[in-house]
């Protein structure tokens, strides 16, 4: 069967190796090339194409609220989320929005040709790296900390917080979360801020006095 694909990136040199990449590959078909996520959403409703490949960041709609629309109104397309992005945010989003599958731009040749097959048979993929973080999100557990505690820190912030409050570094909260060291930096950043302090030492005080660290490390 020939699966026929409609692609949405708005990054033309991507574009072009995309295109050349699918055309080259058996039984895939490409039906359309769009560059924003309110034309993606418009072609696939005329199109009806078996899979999208849809990047996140695009103009006039980002690419989680275009595969929201499109699973919606056209349950039968398959999205594949071929994107830079590697955050825990964005990866939960698309699948919460009804993406099939999850790659990250970079991905081999072979990796996206079977991903675009798998997502057009009905069944989810993701890269090794993503599926890697997805099992670590829920393997890793959960803070603890008093019901209602840190209520603006992302579910992810609040798993870097637990860790923090541990006392692991940097290094070790990579290792455990499948992330880059920078992303970890980014995530304790983040933290800081949105506690208001200025060193891991404030905001190990203030995770402890919140029940955070309290599990087995």
């Amino acid at each position: 069967m020939t699966v026929r694909v409609l692609i949405a990136d708005d990054h033309p040199v991507f574009l072009d190796g995309l295109r050349t990449l699918l055309a080259t590959a058996k039984d895939v078909e490409i039906v359309g090339e769009v560059a924003t996520g309110a034309g993606v959403v418009d072609a696939c409703a005329q199109l009806r194409p078996d899979v999208v490949i849809m990047d996140i960041q695009m103009p006039d709609l980002n690419g989680i609220e275009a595969t929201r629309r499109i699973t919606a109104a056209t349950p039968g397309v398959g999205v594949l989320v071929l994107t830079m992005f590697e955050d825990d945010e964005a990866v939960f989003a698309a699948m919460r929005a009804g993406a099939r599958g999850y790659l990250l731009k970079g991905a081999r040749q072979a990796e996206i040709v079977r991903a675009v097959h798998v997502v057009a048979d009905g069944e989810a993929i993701f890269g090794r790296s993503v599926a890697e973080r997805i099992i670590a999100f829920f393997t890793t557990a959960r803070p603890a900390g008093l019901p209602g505690a840190f209520p603006e820190l992302t579910e992810r912030e609040r798993v870097v917080l637990e860790l923090l409050a541990r006392g692991e570094t940097n290094d070790v909260i990579a290792q455990r979360l499948f992330l880059s060291s920078k992303t970890v930096r980014n995530y304790v950043s983040n933290v800081f801020g949105k506690l208001q302090v200025a060193d891991r030492a404030a905001a190990v005080v203030q995770a402890r006095r919140a029940g955070f660290g309290e599990g087995e490390a």
